[in-house]
Order: C-alpha cells, then structure tokens, then sequence
C-alpha cells in the first residue's frame, strides 16, 4: 500500500484528488495540506468526502512532514510554488508528480516567456516527464518525477496527436478553440470567476498567446522528432462548471475521408483505455457533458473537403482527465499497477 500525499488539497482539483484517492484500492491518502484550512477536517472543505477521511486533517505545508508520512506526493500549487518544494523532495528519493505549471516545459527560456520568472532548477526540466500516458507512458513508468499537464493542453493535443503523426495536415497553421467551464480557474473568486459575472457567458480569454500553448507545441515538435510545429489557441469561458471541449482547425496537405481519418484515430488509441471516438448519430461528435466525472478524453472529428479543412474534436471533464484523474493515472503507472485503478468509474449522466 503506497502511501501518498496531496500539497493543496483544498481547492477543487485538490479536492478531485481526494475524492479519486479515496476509494483506490492500492493507496493510502497520509498527508493533505493546506495553509488556509490546516487543522481542520477535510470535509470541513471538502463536504461531499463526509466519512472518507475521519481521521485526517488539512496540515501547514512541511517538506519534513511529507518526508515522513509519504512515497509519493502530489503537489498542486500554483506557478512559482513547486519549484520551491518539489526538489526538496527530490533530494529525498520521494517522486513527485507536479500538477502545477512548473516542470511542464523543457526550455527554461520558455518560463521567461510565458510564465515571466527565471526557472531555478533549469537541470529538473530535463529529468521531468510530461504527464500524458498517451505520449509517454514509458517514460512515465521510471520517472522521479512527473510533469502533469494543463487541462487546455491536454485536450489539445489528444485532439491532435493522431492528425499530426499522419502526416496530412499543415503543420504552421493549427488554430484551437477550447471552450472551458469555470472550475478552471480554481476555487477563489475572482472579477471575472465568481457566478454572477460567470454564469451564462461564452467569453474569449487571452486571445493573443495562452501559456498552454507552449505544452502543445512542445510536445508535437517531440512527436515529429523535432519539426516545428505552429499553434494558435484561444481558450473560452463558458458558464459550465465543469469540462473542456478543444475544437482544433486544421488545414489538409492531401484528399482524405472521414473513414480515412478515423482509421489513424483507431489505431493509434486502440489500446488507450480512457480514449472513446464518438462517431455517428445522434451524438455525433463529442460533448463534455458525457465525460463529466470521468477520466475518459471523448474525440471526434469532421473533414471539409470544400476547403481541405478538418475539425479534430476532444471532451474531457477538466478536473479530472485535464488535472487529478490524469495525474492518478500517472501515478498507477508509475506504481507499475493497473492505470486504471480507482478511475473505472463512468461518467455521470444527467449532468
């Protein structure tokens, strides 16, 4: 039985943690932390866990407390945290997987560009793994530490992987549209989070260049051996709470079918078992609203051939593909156990 821990554990995804955590047969939750809530329960915060964790409490952040109570830790932060704590706890033969930003891109330059701060453990980047299994499950399964990705980026680039390995679309113009709900940006309210300002809108957000973009590129480039790859992606908030839908636009270099593309989408996620491709009526391509609570990524896809362009569709529940379900997904193969292990639950319907 692994022992593991969650550093921010009071927010939503700290909370997804919590809750995936609860009920899995092979670990045990030994530590959570929270400098807010520390001391008490953690249904106090967290009332839909009443009766999971009778016996622990929120703790203060300490390197030395997770040192002592776990094998593995989980460390959701915000951007410029982690690096603070994660090679601390390196250093200590714990492994980390790190949902915050900070390990996620290879080019410390690239933190000075899209995070604004110098990286301080440039030589951590290189040891990290990104945390898609479906890009780098080997990698995964030695790491020390992993790299969890963003929400925007992950259904990005299942939405992509297969189309860009083909070899049939245009590689310097790949435009994505990701349509997010609010639980994205975290549990503290903001102008622009809280419900009144956030219920019922369809809201474009950082049009000109979001930071998960960077992911995305990165790891195309990755997956061509190095060809450069060119995205643009403009994330929208909509009045949903949960879930991502990312719709990316792509240009054809050659004639290709429906049934031509669906082909390379099966085979390269064939053996993936968190990856469904919705095809056919009535619900035709994919819908958040069915992968709600889950960690399955729905993907779907349209060519339009009038104009040699095609749609390649991902849904995901944000909180738990885009965030905790895949970083539990991650640590099961890092554990070397069934990666499916506390995520067998399916999506919940109505929701």
């Amino acid at each position: 039985m692994a022992r593991v821990g969650v550093v921010g554990a009071s927010g939503y995804t700290g909370g997804e943690l919590l809750r995936v955590l609860a009920t899995h047969p092979d670990v045990e939750v030994t530590y959570a932390s929270s400098r807010e809530y520390a001391g008490k329960p953690i249904s106090s915060v967290h009332p839909n866990l009443r009766g999971y964790y009778t016996n622990l409490k929120f703790s203060n952040v300490s390197v030395d407390e997770m040192l002592k109570r776990c094998d593995l830790i989980f460390v959701n932060t915000p951007s410029k945290v982690s690096v603070d704590i994660t090679p601390q706890l390196l250093e200590s033969g714990v492994r980390v997987i790190d949902l915050s930003p900070d390990f996620r891109l290879k080019n410390p330059e690239d933190y000075l560009t899209w995070y604004g701060f110098e990286h301080p453990a440039p030589d951590l980047l290189q040891k990290a793994v990104y945390g898609l299994p479906e890009l780098h499950r080997e990698e995964i399964r030695k790491a020390q530490l992993v790299a969890s990705p963003g929400c925007n980026s992950t259904a990005a680039l299942l939405s992509l992987i297969p189309a860009v390995a083909g070899g049939f679309v245009e590689l310097d113009r790949i435009v994505v549209d990701v349509k997010v709900g609010s639980s994205e940006a975290g549990i503290k309210p903001s102008l622009g989070t809280h419900h009144p300002e956030r219920a019922n809108v369809m809201r474009p957000y950082e049009a000109d260049g979001h930071r998960h973009v960077a992911e995305v590129e990165q790891e195309l480039k990755n997956l061509l051996g190095g060809r450069e790859v060119k995205i643009a992606l403009v994330p929208h908030a909509v009045g949903s709470v949960r879930g991502a839908l990312a719709t990316s636009h792509v240009w054809l270099t050659k004639n290709i079918t429906e049934q031509e593309v669906w082909r390379m989408y099966a085979q390269r996620y064939a053996k993936e078992p968190f990856i469904r491709i919705v095809r056919g009526a009535p619900f035709r391509y994919p819908d958040p609203k069915y992968v709600i609570g889950s960690n399955y990524t729905d993907v779907g896809f349209a060519v339009e051939g009038r104009i040699s362009r095609a749609a390649l569709m991902a849904a995901i529940d944000n909180l738990m593909k885009g965030a905790a379900g895949q970083a539990v997904q991650a640590m099961n193969i890092m554990l070397g156990i069934d990666e499916r292990n506390g995520l067998n639950t399916p999506p919940l319907r109505p929701a």
